[in-house]
């Protein structure tokens, strides 16, 4: 139906391989403890698929967005908190990706593409989400160094990652255009992890808070040029957001194939629960708005793939469409497991728990309506 290459069918089927055999067994007890997939991503890069995105020169496939996002789809119809483990990964490589010197990726990517290195990246602070521009954490150039001081919250991988890409102020009193973008290595003396997050979902990722204290970093650390941050940061994420419906699309045909399946085998009144005409209908509903993602998700992918100069509406609808489908997906999908769908015995709960940071996360659902809008407007 979506006509996928030979090589895409492999990637996706050995996804779904890694999903089955590797998360599938431990999704619930790393939900429960709170512990970061190491084994995963490491089976993940065995594969090949950690450096799908990067380029052949600095060790990756140099493949794309849609490659990615099936990866991610797949991982996320077994566990999304490990999926996005693996796809924050990318969202801290596509700072360089997109803007890094040849030296820096060289540096950088290919440690990113082997699964040596993991990578992160740091925008949010406590009074920078949705205004992104807001960033408080500031970079002072003195001589051949720049030196950091402010903290980031939230931040995905962050503690396990080695290679992080920062998003810091260079000029406040430009604001937005004053943010620069800059690559902060692990163990950097001054740069030290905070409060570890305790998360609603996605338990299997580590979230946590960066605190720089006079961190210095080489001049050459500076991705792009100074001012540049914000553009880096907006084309970043539009080039991202397509991983996090993918993400969202997984989350959704898994609580779908559960619903499906319990449906099948739950008999009240003396016949499944299936030949009831209203679950029926929610079965319906429930694969066709999976469906009409998926196919919004692959068109995109494959837009973005084509080096279009501007896909911020087209990967804003489709983090939208499947975030908020992937939401109403699970709770129906809890309401056809009824009592059962709230326990933890059955995967729907935490699917649901994961679904709802999809309509959070790289930008809130209402702020995707408004770069909508005003791409339409313009």
């Amino acid at each position: 139906m979506y006509q996928l290459t030979e090589e895409q069918k492999m990637i996706k089927t050995l996804a779904r391989k890694i999903a089955d055999e590797k998360i599938l067994p431990i999704r619930a007890k790393l939900d429960e403890s709170e512990e970061f997939p190491h084994e995963v991503l490491k089976a993940l890069t065995e594969a090949g698929l950690t450096g799908l995105y990067i380029d052949e020169e600095f060790g990756g496939a140099g493949m794309g967005t849609f490659e990615m996002s099936l990866v991610m789809e797949e991982l996320s119809r077994a566990c999304a908190g490990i999926a996005i483990s693996y796809g924050a990964c990318g969202l801290g490589a596509y700072p360089l990706i997109l803007f890094g010197s040849k030296e820096q990726n060289k540096k950088y990517l290919s440690k990113i593409a082997s699964g040596e290195c993991y990578a992160a990246f740091a925008l949010t602070e406590a009074e920078a989400g949705s205004d992104a521009g807001n960033v408080k954490t500031r970079a002072e150039k003195k001589g051949d160094k720049y030196v950091l001081n402010g903290t980031k919250q939230w931040i995905t991988n962050g503690g396990v990652a080695e290679i992080y890409t920062v998003i810091a102020s260079t000029n406040r009193a430009r604001g937005a255009r004053g943010l620069s973008a800059f690559v902060v290595e692990k163990g950097t003396p001054g740069f030290t992890f905070g409060n570890r997050a305790e998360k609603m979902g996605i338990r299997a990722s580590v979230t946590s808070e960066l605190i720089f204290e006079d961190c210095e970093i080489p001049a050459e650390n500076l991705i792009y040029k100074e001012g540049a941050g914000f553009a880096v940061t907006m084309k970043t994420l539009d080039r991202a957001r397509p991983g996090v419906a993918a993400q969202a699309l997984g989350i959704a045909q898994g609580a779908f194939d559960e619903a499906l399946q319990y449906s099948k085998i739950r008999e009240q009144f003396g016949k499944p629960i299936s030949a009831n005409q209203t679950i029926q209908n929610m079965l319906a509903d429930m694969a066709t708005e999976i469906e009409a993602a998926r196919s919004l998700l692959y068109n995109v992918a494959k837009y973005v793939d084509s080096g279009a100069a501007d896909i911020s509406k087209e990967s804003a609808m489709c983090k939208l469409y499947a975030s908020d489908m992937a939401m109403k997906v699970t709770v129906d999908a809890v309401q056809i497991l009824g009592g059962y769908g709230y326990m933890r015995d059955y995967p729907v709960e935490k699917m649901m728990r994961d679904a709802k940071i999809t309509q959070i996360y790289e930008g809130t659902n209402q702020i995707q309506r408004l770069v909508i809008a005003n791409k339409l407007l313009k």
